[in-house]
């Protein structure tokens, strides 16, 4: 599955971490560097071109959002660099049109933050996808709805708080208290 990178000489896999949220990266990377991996780090999708220009990794665990890109563009641009790359999207913004897109683009998984790094180990392992999750037995709630739709306007206004609450017809304000709960699961 994952086999050793040639420059790296003790024969862990290889992994790239890229989020702009600088102390998760910092807790991350450690943790995945305790369970065996070769971690780099960026910030931002330019980071990550750089660190991976010469010597792609076999793993990489993206954010959805960088401050200088959309990190399905940077999916692409990796899987482009090796197509057998293994890549988990991480997102704190989950939404069903961005999973499917991840995965349809050839990521290996796509999490919804806060994961830890035994769900980010498990999700880079993984070949396929499991076929005994529970199927809900009750429809999107209107809560889940709304986040959803929420978070839809804001990918389409680049995350401008002020210009998504015009699209939405909602006081700026409300909108942020909105966006500062965590999104509903069901």
């Amino acid at each position: 599955m994952m086999t050793p990178s040639h420059r790296n000489p003790d024969n862990r896999p290889s992994l790239l971490l890229v989020d702009d949220d600088i102390v998760l990266s910092e807790v991350l990377a450690r943790t995945l560097a305790v369970r065996g991996f070769e971690v780099r780090v960026a910030h931002t999708a330019e980071q990550a071109a750089r660190l991976v220009d010469d010597d792609p990794p076999q793993c990489a665990v993206i954010a959805l959002k960088l401050p200088d890109a959309s990190g399905l563009k940077l999916l692409s641009a990796l899987l482009a660099l090796d197509p057998r790359m293994r890549i988990v999207v991480l997102t704190a913004y989950p939404s069903i049109r961005t999973a499917v897109e991840a995965i349809k683009l050839g990521a290996t998984d796509y999490l919804a933050k806060p994961a830890n790094a035994d769900e980010v180990v498990s999700a880079l392992h993984r070949d396929r996808g499991n076929d005994s999750v529970p199927i809900d037995k009750k429809p999107m709630s209107v809560h889940r709805a709304e986040w959803e739709y929420i978070s839809r306007v804001l990918r389409e206004n680049n995350g401008n708080i002020s210009a998504s609450a015009r699209a939405l017809s909602m006081d700026r304000r409300t909108l942020q208290r909105k966006l500062r709960k965590r999104p509903p699961r069901d």
